[in-house]
């Protein structure tokens, strides 16, 4: 009886080691699928999807793909956030980035950065379009100080839309922020974040600081510059220009001109070929330098010869000594303590206008009245 009972459950054991082995020939066998499964019916897009979906076929059609090559062989310039497509087929001395249609008549805005090695070299530029086509372009006008550029379309098949212009007065942090670019040559890449900090500072070209811009947690990476930062009604509320990143690729933290700023370059690039620039003639000190000595405000570097400023006999640093001239701490109510603020306060006085600097000299402190002129055109 035992020996019985023994062979039975011996049996059982090998069914059930056997049912185990071929489970899984037995499953594929019973339940494989070998034709096109049935397609489950989706429904409607989520509103916050059909939102973005609708932004990106609206907005993408007048955003462009900026090639420029500079005429002298090596490398392009460096730019805020190095653009040269290194891998991908393009020579070293093309540096490419992203623009935007601004009008009706096919100029389109882009960085200046990404234009500058090409213009500087006697270069060609060329754009493709979101259609595919490829036409040459040229400068209208370059803005170094803001980083902006205007390019003038060459004959097209058929003009792509203007972009429709926001505002960047009333943007608020937490809000909706979306990039239209081509990162590492890839067209017409969409990304999307939020607006997370405001009146941030860039240092541009020609020793100036931008002030009041945006910063996006939306990924920027190389090939995004000149590109549109867009809000949810898709309307351009800013140029992205440059990325923070030890690795040269999205960290989270790009910048881009404000859309009130490039509202006002743009249409006297368009006009005149350059922007006037107000000033007083001046060559600031470092921040970083001003910040060790304990100074707040900005250090006078150098007087430009013939300035308002050598007019109204301010006085640089010493260059035998070291010794601190003068330090700007104010512009008439309002205090200085960067040079953007300083800037920015010329800026909207405008030129050939009176501002009241305070000034700090040798510990005593006086008023001094400065008329603004165009350091652009007086070439200082």
């Amino acid at each position: 009886m035992p020996d019985r009972f023994a062979r039975i459950a011996l049996a059982a054991v090998l069914v059930l080691l056997a049912l185990f082995v071929a489970q899984p020939y037995l499953t594929a066998f019973l339940f494989s699928v070998e034709t096109p499964r049935a397609i489950t019916a989706r429904g409607d897009l989520a509103p916050a999807e059909a939102t973005t979906v609708a932004l990106f076929e609206r907005a993408s059609p007048s955003v462009v793909h900026v090639f420029a090559q500079a005429a002298a062989q090596g490398r392009a310039l460096m730019s805020l956030d190095d653009e040269d497509e290194q891998g991908q087929g393009q020579g070293s001395g093309t540096q490419t980035g992203t623009g935007f249609v601004w009008d009706a008549a096919g100029h389109v805005v882009t960085n200046n950065h990404v234009v500058q090695a090409a213009t500087q070299s006697g270069g060609s530029i060329s754009v493709r379009l979101s259609s595919g086509e490829v036409v040459s372009a040229r400068v209208v006008g370059t803005a170094p100080a803001y980083d902006l550029a205007v390019l003038q379309l060459g004959r097209l098949t058929k003009a792509p839309p203007p972009l429709a212009i926001g505002t960047s007065a009333d943007l608020k942090v937490g809000q909706a922020a979306y990039a239209i670019g081509n990162p590492f040559g890839l067209d017409h890449t969409l990304t999307t974040g939020v607006i997370s900090a405001l009146q941030r500072r860039l240092p541009t070209g020609e020793g100036r600081e931008l002030s009041g811009v945006i910063q996006t947690d939306a990924a920027i990476n190389p090939g995004n510059s000149g590109g549109p930062l867009l809000d949810s009604a898709g309307r351009l509320i800013g140029v992205n220009t440059a990325i923070f990143s030890p690795s040269g690729a999205s960290a989270g933290i790009g910048f881009a001109v404000p859309a009130d700023v490039v509202n006002r370059v743009v249409p006297d690039l368009l006009r005149n070929g350059r922007v006037r620039n107000p000033g007083i003639g001046i060559i600031a000190g470092q921040e970083a330098t001003a910040a060790r000595l304990g100074i707040d405000g900005v250090v006078v570097l150098r007087v430009l010869r013939g300035s308002p400023a050598a007019q109204a006999g301010l006085r640089g640093v010493d260059l035998q000594t070291g010794e601190v001239g003068d330090v700007i701490v104010g512009v008439g109510d309002h205090p200085v303590h960067r040079l953007a603020d300083l800037t920015a306060a010329i800026e909207a006085a405008g030129i050939d206008k009176p501002i009241d600097l305070t000034v700090e000299r040798g510990g005593r402190t006086r008023t001094v009245r400065v008329t603004t002129t165009d350091v652009a055109e007086n070439r200082l």
